[in-house]
């Protein structure tokens, strides 16, 4: 049995969504009726509202406006791979690696490319962490090295080799023109290169990243918006012990 779900504004199943997005047209009735005919007649919405128009550069215009749509989707036929280990908690991290693994977990972090952000790295290992979260390093079994922004990938991975890291955490946050995946396909390339991808367990993360993304760009993991520190820790306790029970038998 199917469940089909639509879009909804005022009530259950009208098919009533909102949208932005701007148009190299000056500002103006023109432009209005553009953007109308634009999301009508060759988008198929339907009741087309422009709420909003604002010209925000000589010769562009941003638009919000709501329509509905007939378009639905069966639910139940989405699947999507998510990480599954538990947030075991910091309390629950460190006993699980002091029981199991009886050894510090090591971890180098950044972020590779032209991106300067850090705020992603800096929220999972800085000790202060994240709403409320400790970071990595207020782990006392984990040993974390932050390596800032613009990494060159050799630089990252070097760094990796001389602490004998178990994980490489990757942050990126600059998505434009999709330069996120270039740059994650560009590292994990390297890695393959120097005959270093299955030395390290890779995991990316960042505010428009999915599981899904980073295991089709060849990492171990991703973590998208909303993760804290500890969903971290808690997958890397796991994976190393994993790892290790494997190289035992």
């Amino acid at each position: 049995m199917q469940r089909r779900i639509r879009p909804y504004g005022d009530k259950t199943d009208d098919g009533v969504i909102q949208m932005s997005f701007t148009l190299p047209v000056p500002a103006g009735p023109r432009a209005r009726e553009a953007a109308r005919l634009l999301l009508e007649r060759e988008m198929g919405m339907k009741d087309v509202k422009i709420a909003s128009m604002e010209g925000i550069a000589t010769d562009y215009t941003y638009f919000v406006a709501y329509a509905s749509t007939q378009a639905s989707l069966d639910y139940d036929a989405v699947d999507v791979p998510i990480v599954k280990t538990p947030n075991y908690g910091f309390t629950g991290v460190n006993q699980r690696i002091e029981s199991e693994l009886k050894r510090h977990i090591i971890v180098v972090g950044g972020n590779n490319g032209f991106d300067s952000h850090t705020v992603g790295i800096d929220a999972i290992i800085n000790m202060k962490g994240f709403s409320g979260d400790y970071g990595l390093e207020r782990y006392p079994w984990f040993r974390a090295f932050n390596l800032g922004a613009q990494l060159k990938d050799d630089e990252f991975l070097d760094r990796a080799v001389e602490v004998n890291a178990d994980a490489v955490l990757v942050s990126k946050v600059v998505t434009q023109r999709d330069i996120h995946k270039e740059d994650a396909l560009g590292l994990i390339q390297r890695a393959k290169d120097r005959g270093l991808r299955d030395r390290f367990i890779f995991v990316i993360g960042g505010p428009r990243l999915t599981h899904k993304e980073g295991l089709e760009w060849g990492f171990d993991a991703g973590f998208g918006p909303g993760t804290k520190p500890s969903d971290v820790a808690s997958y890397l306790a796991d994976e190393v012990i994993r790892r290790a029970r494997g190289r035992q038998r």
